[in-house]
């Protein structure tokens, strides 16, 4: 009888382009435009070639300074300068997937996810095909002008890609929401406003919390929002906020909290995507060398796009 034999390395390849927003005009503490060139100098594009993968650096979107701007609205800062990145930011999203190429988005703070989920949604919609969302985050990210404490507009993302606003994030390419509520699963929140219990309620997104994982394991957690994000889509674009990692193992992030996910459970979380082989497209924000060790902080999330994107133990 003869025998088969598989090899160990069955990562498909892809076409990869690699798109830095050096945005960090979302929050008050600075740093967080360093975030592309730290990851960048972690060994990103040398790391997916050695697995296969094809990949071009399409360089940054250009960003407004913090310093040559004012705020303009205390509820909303800098909220003109961001919508003017997001949609350029867009645009190339637009035209890499255009292009049959996978955008891995690398941030700047969190408020570039509604540039990038509008361009990923913009391609999609185009084919009358709708997309899920994955937004792993130690936060929601959904407050509003109206509700949120700090004016900042990192904690507004989730709400523009909601439709719930501010209304100039929300109108990207002219259409609202970007996701079903339905296809929208947040994974290891545990740091919520008080007013974003509510916002979560009204738009119906679904929400596994820290303690979810605590008691389920990130493998039900996962296997759940994966099927919750591909119910009648075509794939779904994963949005991680290095703050959803423990501080222990990811010090340099925009916001961090304790009690977040360990760095195997980091890890699983980005195999159990790769092995369901459905995403569209990729960011990773809130990177802060500034405040990080030794670039541990862009090394890890190197780490966890190459598990995200094929790489295996064995």
């Amino acid at each position: 009888m003869t025998t088969t034999t598989t090899p160990f390395t069955s990562i498909s390849p892809r076409k990869i382009r690699v798109i830095g927003v050096p945005l960090d005009l979302g929050q008050s503490r600075r740093g967080v435009d360093m975030g592309p060139s730290a990851v960048r100098v972690a060994g990103l594009e040398a790391r997916l070639e050695a697995l296969g993968h094809v990949v071009e650096d399409a360089g940054n979107v250009s960003v407004a300074i913090a310093e040559q701007k004012k705020e303009g609205d205390p509820r909303a800062k800098y909220l003109k300068e961001i919508t003017a990145t997001c949609t350029k930011h867009a645009e190339l999203v637009l035209k890499t997937l255009e292009a049959g190429k996978v955008p891995i988005v690398l941030g700047g703070d969190h408020s570039v996810a509604a540039g990038t989920v509008a361009g990923v949604a913009e391609f999609y919609r185009r084919q009358e095909q709708k997309i899920g969302l994955i937004w792993i985050d130690a936060h929601s990210d959904i407050n509003t002008p109206d509700s949120s404490p700090s004016g900042n507009v990192h904690g507004m993302p989730l709400a523009a890609i909601m439709g719930l606003g501010p209304p100039e994030l929300s109108n990207i390419f002219n259409f609202s929401p970007k996701v079903n509520p339905d296809n929208c699963v947040l994974v290891g929140v545990r740091d919520i406003d008080g007013i974003e219990k509510e916002h979560i309620r009204r738009a119906g997104v679904e929400v596994f919390t820290m303690r979810d994982i605590d008691e389920r394991g990130m493998r039900a957690v996962m296997e759940d929002a994966l099927r919750m994000a591909g119910r009648g889509t075509a794939g779904y674009h994963v949005s991680l906020d290095m703050d959803w990692i423990d501080p222990e193992d990811a010090p340099g992030v925009g916001t961090p909290v304790r009690g977040g996910a360990t760095y195997r459970e980091a890890h699983l979380a980005m195999e159990i995507i790769a092995d369901h082989g459905r995403m569209l497209s990729f960011e990773i924000v809130e990177v802060n060398p500034v405040i990080d060790e030794h670039n541990r902080t862009a090394v890890l999330a190197v780490e966890l796009t190459l598990s995200a994107f094929g790489k295996k133990i064995l």
